[in-house]
């Protein structure tokens, strides 16, 4: 099924039936394929096809029989991916700059000096361009204020909290830093905000 800039694709393998997601691709009943069981989602509600999914993975690399899988993404490409929201194609750039918090920094900045933030409380004020929610056992938030460059990614901060944010909306949030997070399943991170506490603007 195609709904949204996904192809929606239900495999029969050794051990079961499971439902995955990717990128939109050309793919016919009773094909063969190999697929990386990526970032799993368990009650996934697809408001597109008006359907719940019991669990579904979403996915980065899939391949036809015959075809070699692609490789994982390197942890400066697999920032800026968390789940289905992440890859989602065309999401919002903040273009123009935000103020940053007092005594805050920017995205730009986390990116420029991860490595000597590694472990510290740090402030960062931006709009949120992204949510997932309840994906394990966390809510995954990317914002962006406007500085940094999307060529490389450092313009788009992923956080991660128990609290809730909307898109559109500006936050401030305050948490630990961490680098270099391996989720695994190709899923990792150059730099992130962990445990934040959000407050709106």
């Amino acid at each position: 099924m195609n709904a949204a800039n996904y192809t929606y694709v239900r495999v029969k393998t050794d051990t079961g039936e499971i439902w995955a997601a990717t990128s939109e691709f050309k793919v016919a009943v009773g094909e063969r394929i190999t697929l990386a069981l990526e970032m799993p989602m368990e009650n996934f509600r697809s408001q597109t096809l008006n359907r719940d999914f019991p669990l579904i993975y979403f996915t980065t690399r899939i391949a036809r029989e015959g075809q070699a899988l692609p490789a994982a993404p390197s942890m400066a490409s697999a920032h800026a991916q968390t789940g289905a929201a992440d890859a989602r194609a065309g999401a919002a750039q903040v273009t123009e700059p935000i103020q940053p918090a007092p005594g805050g920094t920017t995205v730009a900045g986390l990116w420029a000096n991860r490595k000597s933030l590694a472990g510290k409380t740090v402030t960062v004020r931006g709009k949120v361009v992204k949510f997932n929610g309840g994906i394990m056992g966390r809510n995954w938030i990317h914002i962006q204020d406007g500085t940094g460059a999307a060529a490389d990614g450092t313009h788009d901060l992923l956080v991660t909290s128990d609290a809730s944010a909307s898109v559109g909306d500006v936050i401030t949030v305050t948490g630990t830093v961490a680098i270099d997070k391996d989720f695994t399943a190709g899923y990792a991170y150059a730099v992130l905000i962990e445990g934040a506490k959000i407050e709106l603007k």
